[in-house]
């Protein structure tokens, strides 16, 4: 089982769309993939088309504070890759868990009786470096970074950078950059290719061949709880994602 985790602490980013579309793309290819909504907001359980969890319903929340099994919380679809949902119960569990001893490691070890069942677990994390996307680099292999092209983002993934060093010094010495993606690209845009190309030139190895570009078709899938293959099969978006899906599984199988 290959663990990665979406991080940017920027929002509106395409992080948790890119944590769905890549995930149903690797499904579609064959692989068992488990969706973990790790973000208060909810974004990645309401897209892939879980609008609402019942009170009584046992989330990501309850696995990570013990009053349930990740077994129990996940749901189970043919549709789309499997979900371990998350709602904004995750806001008082990550105060709740913040004094926890061995904290970093609650989610992967809540995760290890699943890994069997799954090829790859895609973890979306919040827009911050919280107590929650620390437990998500602890559990992860690697780390995928989605980029917007419309403004300089280096700043922010430098200071990533630095939480990554201290999580591989800490808690996961093997944690390790699997790929950054350049998201809502617009080739008419001066500013979006002078982004790409700073990009380029920090990660050259890191960065996808595909670009996500700017596509309405991304953006209205989640409207209806679809992955932009079930919504929008033949849109460039369709076509970048399951590329993008295609070199993970290059990089992470060799």
């Amino acid at each position: 089982m290959k663990t990665l985790c979406f991080v940017n602490q920027k929002g509106g980013v395409g992080k948790t769309t890119s944590c769905l579309n890549i995930g149903a793309a690797l499904q579609r290819q064959g692989r068992r993939v488990l969706l973990v909504d790790l973000d208060a907001q909810g974004s990645l359980t309401k897209s892939a088309g879980i609008r609402a969890l019942d009170s009584e319903a046992v989330t990501v929340s309850e696995v990570l504070s013990g009053k349930g099994t990740a077994e129990e919380a996940i749901v189970r679809r043919e549709d789309l890759p499997d979900i371990l949902p998350g709602d904004i119960r995750l806001s008082g569990t990550e105060v709740e868990l913040i004094g926890a001893a061995g904290r970093d490691f609650i989610l992967k070890e809540a995760l290890e009786p699943v890994a069997g069942d799954y090829d790859y677990v895609l973890i979306d994390c919040s827009p911050s470096l919280s107590v929650l996307t620390l437990m998500a680099l602890t559990a992860s292999d690697g780390i995928i970074i989605p980029v917007a092209a419309q403004y300089m983002p280096l700043d922010g993934i430098m200071q990533l950078m630095q939480t990554v060093e201290i999580v591989r010094r800490r808690m996961n010495p093997n944690l390790k950059i699997s790929g950054v993606i350049v998201t809502l690209y617009d080739a008419r845009r001066g500013l979006d290719k002078s982004v790409y190309e700073a990009i380029k030139e920090k990660f050259p190895d890191e960065i996808f061949t595909d670009i996500v570009r700017y596509n309405s078709k991304i953006a209205e899938a989640p409207t209806f709880g679809k992955d932009i293959f079930a919504y929008a099969t033949g849109s460039i978006g369709a076509v970048a994602y399951r590329n993008i899906a295609a070199e993970i599984r290059r990089r992470e199988e060799k």
